[in-house]
């Protein structure tokens, strides 16, 4: 069966996945979700997608899973192991040379101005658990340039959840048709969707399954 390898968002925690995690395993998949060194100074993204990498207990048959700012740290692994599948969550789309701090600022992207942007849609005690686990980003994270000249060779899919109030399904739409030129699948869940909808989110990763 397919390996999943799940690159989490930032300030987040592999915990985040267990739900999407359990569903997938049912079906007979493997599932990684490595806490990131994100609050270490000393490491950039490429050390974030090496700490992935080590994590897999082969390299064969992996679909690569990037959510939120994950986006940006997915392609590495999937291009260092040369994925079956890079599939990208309500997720951060790179260019080359670009930092990830400055992302924002090309993208055009404003703030949606509405409340509870992350957990509007997740069960409270989820919610409470997440919010607890929280972790800070490190400046090098944020200042480096994104190290491919391009994104990987591999089919890749995006993940575009309608009611997300962090990325919304506006902008995201226009990031995605300018950045990826793929056409997204839509899933009606907030910004995560692990939590608030993982059984549908774990239905739609295993349709990436070799």
């Amino acid at each position: 069966m397919t390996t999943f390898a799940i690159v989490h968002g930032a300030g987040d925690v592999g915990w985040s996945w267990h739900l999407v995690a359990e569903a997938l395993q049912a079906e007979g998949h493997t599932v990684i979700a490595p806490d990131l060194p994100t609050e270490d100074e000393s490491k950039d993204l490429t050390d974030w997608a090496s700490t992935v990498v080590d994590a897999l207990p082969s390299t064969s048959d992996v679909v690569v899973v990037g959510h939120s700012f994950g986006g940006l740290v997915a392609p590495l692994v999937a291009a260092e192991i040369n994925a079956s599948a890079l599939v990208l969550v309500t997720a951060m789309l790179p260019r080359p040379g670009e930092a990830p701090g400055d992302w924002w600022t090309n993208t055009g992207y404003t703030d949606s101005g509405l409340e509870d942007q992350f957990w509007h849609d997740v069960p409270p005690h989820l919610a409470e658990e997440s919010q607890k686990r929280e972790r800070d980003m490190s400046e090098t994270a944020m200042s480096k340039p994104w190290p491919l000249d391009a994104m990987p060779a591999v089919p890749t899919h995006f993940i575009l959840c309608t009611e997300d109030r962090f990325f919304t399904p506006e902008f995201m739409r226009r990031v995605v048709a300018d950045r990826l030129g793929v056409e997204s699948v839509e899933l009606a869940a907030g910004h995560c969707a692990q939590l608030s909808k993982p059984t549908e989110l774990a239905a739609l990763l295993a349709t990436y399954a070799a």
